[in-house]
């Protein structure tokens, strides 16, 4: 009987550490990345407005590696927010809504068990919706007309790994936008959950 009690609580034991026991080792070696989060960006609604706008929104991005430092990347993004404007009696901050879809390339960067940094150049277009707060026709405030043109990101992504397979990123950009007659810079910021899967053979 005390031989059955010793192997009956050595067997708990053993499945006791099993649940405690840390995570696979991150190998880095999985062939797609899904991410989703929130973003913050800051944006200009019109070409010579006095003072830029912030937007709030969110990303979704998919990478299928090539290899284990290069892959291609798919993005979409979906932001909102108010701007200031020239003064009207009709509005003082109208809503202001832009949806940006890139792809482009990714580079693997250092990385450990920990965590890891990528790189990320995409291109693509945004699509302003700057008419979506009613005004008067022929009224102007400074705002572009609904507009789609060219824009880019370069940047990075930091991702915190809580195991092989999820890990929580950061990633800042530099946004490049071509909606007026020249190419402006803002800044943007995004914080979600990336997923790996699929083994590269």
């Amino acid at each position: 009987m005390a031989i059955g009690l010793a192997a009956g609580a050595a067997n708990a034991m053993a499945q006791e550490q099993g649940k405690l026991a840390a995570a696979p080792p991150v190998t880095y070696d999985n062939r797609y990345e899904l991410f989703g989060g929130i973003m913050l960006q800051n944006f200009q609604g019109g070409q010579d407005l006095p003072k830029r706008m912030n937007l709030g929104g969110v990303e979704a991005e998919g990478t299928y590696w090539l290899t284990s430092k290069v892959g291609v990347s798919g993005d979409f993004r979906g932001l909102a927010g108010t701007t200031p404007v020239f003064p009207n009696p009709y509005t003082t901050r109208p809503l202001v809504e832009l949806y940006e879809g890139m792809a482009g390339v990714s580079y693997r960067g250092p990385k450990n068990q920990r965590a890891a940094i990528d790189f990320h150049a995409l291109a693509g277009v945004g699509h302003g919706n700057f008419t979506e707060t009613p005004l008067p026709a022929g009224e102007n405030v400074g705002l572009y007309s609904n507009r789609t043109k060219p824009m880019g990101v370069v940047g990075a992504s930091l991702d915190f790994n809580r195991s092989k397979h999820l890990a929580i990123r950061l990633s800042p950009d530099l946004v490049l936008e071509h909606f007026g007659s020249e190419t402006r810079e803002f800044f943007a910021i995004s914080g979600g959950v990336m997923y790996r899967f699929g083994r590269r053979q």
